[in-house]
């Protein structure tokens, strides 16, 4: 048990760091980087522990989207910052980058070499991951915000 929290830590802050990096990117105030840098390591401390508990990974990481959409509407509304400055940046750990370099280099590989059932099926098993994953990111993210900016107010 010891081992598996250091993992969990050191996996956390070495999440954060893209997430300050890409809050750095996007000139988000000085005072916020601290957060994108918690939001990133709460995503995905959050999405692997999911995943150790056995959640697939599209579902883990919608679960974490929407933590950090969560976390993310808290703080913006304790702050008075916009949304969007948080969640931006704490979600970039969550990108599925190895899914879709997978799926563009199936792709070249079918350029290259010709089309067969074992390039065909590796791309489309690559490239609905990827897309299943964003999906969830995206949905996660807003789903903390419809409700409860939605919440005892009238649609129109």
């Amino acid at each position: 048990m010891g081992t598996e929290l250091i993992n969990y830590i050191i996996n956390a802050i070495f999440a954060a760091i893209p997430a300050i990096g890409f809050g750095m990117v996007f000139n988000v105030p000085k005072h916020t980087l601290m957060y994108c840098g918690f939001g990133g390591a709460i995503a995905y401390t959050s999405r692997t522990i999911l995943m150790d508990i056995n959640f697939s990974i599209e579902l883990a990481t919608f679960l974490a989207s929407t933590i950090v959409g969560l976390v993310a509407l808290y703080w913006s509304r304790k702050y008075i910052i916009p949304r969007p400055v948080y969640t931006i940046a704490s979600i970039i750990p969550l990108i599925p980058g190895t899914y879709a370099f997978n799926a563009v280099i199936n792709l070249i590989n079918m350029s290259a070499h010709g089309v067969n059932p074992e390039l065909i099926t590796i791309f489309v098993e690559n490239g609905l991951k990827t897309i299943t994953i964003l999906g969830g990111i995206g949905f996660g993210l807003a789903i903390p915000s419809i409700y409860f900016m939605r919440y005892n107010r009238p649609i129109a």
